[in-house]
């Protein structure tokens, strides 16, 4: 996970009301860019309403952001951890940026339990998430259909059309 510290830009941290003392941005605030070219809207926006359901006011915000090149990236913003007690404009000036998961880094797509221990490890560090932290069996055993092929014997795939489509479409947009 990177991490690095960025300045907002300005337009973003206007604040919504001319009162000083109204946060110009709420934090922690999660972005899922997706790429519109492969379709992938409905997976962020499903992302997005796990994550909402599941820290509900812990989270200042979570936004989709429309990209295209076969992007899938899930960000975090958080208030830097010297900001001090009483929300300032200068606090939110500077917050820490933690790239939670990249879809071509980290290998396909995470799943919504991972994801939701990433988010919660930066706003609520000792939060227990319940079933989803639950260890299950490491190991799992082989399937039996598996056990009983032949060794050189190879066998069509009915997912190999969906994935020629769905890697054809991704080459596409990139």
């Amino acid at each position: 996970m990177a991490q690095t510290t960025s300045s907002i830009p300005d337009q973003l941290l206007a604040p919504a009301s001319t009162s000083p003392s109204s946060p110009p941005l709420p934090l922690p605030r999660v972005t899922i860019r997706f790429c519109t070219q492969c379709k992938w809207m409905l997976r962020a926006a499903y992302f997005a309403q796990e994550l909402l359901s599941t820290f509900s006011t812990s989270l200042g915000e979570v936004a989709l952001q429309p990209a295209t090149g076969g992007t899938f990236i899930v960000e975090i913003y958080s208030a830097d951890s010297d900001a001090q007690v009483a929300p300032t404009t200068e606090t939110f000036l500077s917050a820490t940026r933690r790239v939670l998961w990249d879809r071509k880094l980290d290998g396909g797509f995470p799943e919504t339990k991972e994801l939701k221990r990433r988010v919660r490890d930066v706003i609520e560090p000792g939060r227990n998430l319940g079933h989803v932290d639950r260890e299950y069996p490491k190991q799992q055993q082989p399937k039996r259909d598996e056990d009983e092929r032949e060794p050189n014997v190879s066998r069509p795939s009915q997912s190999e059309p969906q994935l020629q489509r769905a890697q054809k479409a991704c080459e596409e947009c990139q």
